[in-house]
């Protein structure tokens, strides 16, 4: 008895925290500026940005001056595109990436 009073005591209690945690975690992200991903971010979004693209421009060229990528790449992302572009290793994306994770993403 006393066992099941506490577990629902512990139970209510982590019930009432939940909300409180889960305002923190949002002011947190909202105070925090979030990075460009090579897995999430869509290309065209990184193009549209001045300072993710030229990081793109700078360790991507060949790719940057293919007009698939500024046009039908839009709407994928980098990891996406590595499928098609034996340039876009993972030791590429990881490079990307670490630049990216330098500048904040716009909005």
């Amino acid at each position: 008895m006393r066992k099941t009073r506490i577990a629902l005591a512990l139970a209510s209690l982590a019930a009432a925290a939940l909300p409180l945690m889960a305002g923190q975690a949002f002011a947190q992200a909202a105070v925090q500026p979030a990075h460009y991903s090579v897995t999430d971010t869509l290309v065209g979004k990184l193009i549209d940005d001045p300072a993710a693209a030229a990081i793109l421009k700078r360790l991507i060229p060949t790719i940057w001056a293919n007009s698939l990528f500024q046009t039908s790449g839009r709407d994928l992302t980098l990891k996406a595109i590595q499928q098609f572009e034996t340039a876009l290793s993972d030791e590429k994306l990881a490079e990307i990436q670490a630049e990216f994770d330098k500048i904040p993403a716009k909005s």
